[in-house]
């Protein structure tokens, strides 16, 4: 069995923000984007447009239905590789392929020692690991290894593709394991919470949870300002002359 490092220097991980996710898709398709050039490179597609659509994914996104009446709602759920600090994926593995980082704590696979028996899989109660059939190996997240230290791009992109992409900005990334990073500062305001925490593996992922929807009891109403009669006519035309300004240039 795979040995973990008693500590690692960092905790790289994601906060995910599930009050903003709005299911897009546009964390999913960057991540196969940039991975399938990447490090964990190629990600199968097999019958992309046949009956029966399957392939390698490190990040997919769930969407649920939760609450009743007022309060209900639809919540997008991504999800990915966790890099748990104890993750039982790596303990399991019988060829040392899957491994967690001693400087970083990203936990990931070497595609040439990997042998495809898939007991990975079965010990990730996250359904994080995916078998690519047509490399016969165990892919998953790399949390962009080879994006975040890459000193060739502009600093800003230096962060996973999944992050540099989200347009509502409801995934964020950091190190979980300094309490004055951006990152922890953030978990500790929303209340951010362990993915099934009574497995035990230390997520260090996190996921900061909906807030409450507003109503007629939680929400204060301030009537917007009326517009003089005589003055209408000049808001139109000075939206339209705006408007008409930015089509035509």
């Amino acid at each position: 069995m795979t040995c973990l490092p008693e500590t690692t220097s960092k905790k790289l991980g994601l906060v995910i923000d599930l009050d903003t996710c709005v299911g897009c898709q546009a964390c999913a398709t960057s991540c196969k984007e940039w991975n399938t050039s990447g490090y964990a490179g190629p990600l199968s597609d097999i019958e992309p447009y046949g009956a029966d659509p399957h392939g390698t994914w490190f990040n997919r996104i769930h969407g649920y239905e939760v609450g009743e009446g007022a309060q209900s709602r639809t919540v997008h759920f991504p999800r990915s590789c966790l890099h748990c600090e104890t993750p039982e994926c790596v303990t399991v593995c019988p060829t040392g392929a899957s491994y967690k980082r001693v400087e970083d704590g990203i936990v990931l696979i070497n595609p040439d020692t990997c042998i495809g028996c898939k007991l990975c899989s079965w010990a990730c109660p996250y359904g994080a690991r995916e078998y690519d059939y047509e490399q016969g190996v165990m892919k998953k997240c790399t949390l962009c290894v080879d994006r975040i230290y890459n000193t060739q791009l502009p600093e800003e992109d230096r962060i996973p593709a999944c992050v540099r992409a989200c347009p509502t900005g409801a995934r964020h990334y950091g190190d979980l394991g300094d309490p004055e990073s951006a990152v922890s500062k953030l978990v500790a305001k929303r209340g951010g919470y362990d993915l099934m925490p009574g497995m035990g593996y230390g997520p260090v992922n996190k996921y900061l949870p909906p807030r409450p929807r507003r109503d007629s009891t939680t929400a204060s109403f301030t009537p917007a300002k009326q517009t003089p009669a005589e003055n209408v006519d000049d808001v139109l035309d000075k939206f339209f002359a705006w408007a008409d300004k930015m089509l035509t240039r």
